[in-house]
């Protein structure tokens, strides 16, 4: 790629020093040459679903939350499992992108690292598809027993996620390139 692309980063936990959190930041770190990763960290501060607030304009930090979509190239969540489903602000948060579209056509590479992750990553990965993102079998990785492979340094200490991790990313980057070349050529639109 000519330029960077840039990569919105999705936390699904919101506590401080969470393993999906380190996680984001030990790919951020690792592949900054490719991407430049640009981390929310305002997921506890959306305020709860409500369709009727969901219009034009909308509460300002779900306006200024579907903007970051919309300017990525890219969307990374990285989110852990709890009591065997989706985290609650993650998944709230995604319910405000339904009706505007954001994820429409958005690559996206989700990882679910958790103590298992099944339940979550297969739910979350339902409600990614019907929302149109753009997500491949290489661009999602379940990791479990996440605390054992990352450290409180940010740091992944086990091979083989590192090497799993590094297909995903360039799946990731397949993904835009291609995205970029359809746009490309796009056929003219028809005249009447």
């Amino acid at each position: 790629m000519s330029s960077k692309k840039n990569i919105l980063a999705i936390c699904g936990s919101t506590r401080k020093n969470s393993s999906n959190l380190n996680l984001i930041r030990f790919i951020a770190q690792q592949y900054a040459e490719i991407f430049n990763f640009i981390i929310f960290e305002g997921l506890a501060d959306l305020p709860h679903f409500n369709p009727e607030l969901d219009n034009e304009p909308g509460p300002k930090a779900i306006n200024d939350f579907r903007k970051l979509i919309k300017a990525a190239d890219a969307v990374l969540i990285c989110t852990p499992e709890y009591a065997v489903g989706v985290p609650g602000s993650l998944k709230n948060a995604i319910d405000w992108t339904v009706s505007s579209m954001e994820f429409s056509k958005k690559p996206v590479l989700l990882i679910t690292a958790s103590t298992s992750g099944h339940y979550a990553h297969q739910s979350l990965l339902g409600t990614l598809l019907i929302i149109e993102s753009r997500i491949t079998e290489e661009s999602q990785l379940l990791i479990s027993s996440i605390r054992a492979k990352v450290n409180a340094q940010a740091e992944i200490t086990d091979q083989l996620t590192l090497e799993k991790i590094g297909k995903a990313i360039s799946a990731l980057e397949d993904m835009i390139k291609d995205q970029e070349y359809a746009m490309l050529y796009l056929p003219p639109p028809l005249l009447n």
